[in-house]
């Protein structure tokens, strides 16, 4: 191997290569799974309403928001069962894209 070359252990598949990585790749923002509990702005808008209080149970599939964004009313709806544990916005907040809305327990 070329000693000036840097190269670095890659691994695929469960299969480990050597390699180099170009200046993009290696500054890359590393993929973090999002937190299911955790209900955030897909796109800025205005809150319409909030559907739910604090320490309500909620299902899989129910309502939670409604984000008004470009003239369009989006329901946000809950994408696993718990409890609210905290609601970060309220009627007529203007929110930007990733704003944290609330939280399920």
């Amino acid at each position: 191997m070329d000693e000036t070359i840097e190269y670095v252990d890659f691994k695929f598949e469960e299969i480990v290569y050597k390699t180099t990585l170009t200046k993009k790749f290696a500054n890359r923002k590393p993929h973090h799974n999002p937190d299911s509990r955790k209900v955030f702005a897909f796109i800025p808008g205005t809150i319409l309403k909030v559907l739910v209080k604090e320490g309500a149970k909620v299902k899989k599939g129910d309502p939670l928001v409604i984000l008004q964004a470009m003239k369009m009313d989006n329901s946000l709806l809950a994408t696993r069962p718990g409890v609210i544990k905290k609601i970060y916005v309220k009627q007529g907040d203007t929110v930007q894209k990733n704003c944290l809305l609330l939280e399920l327990k």
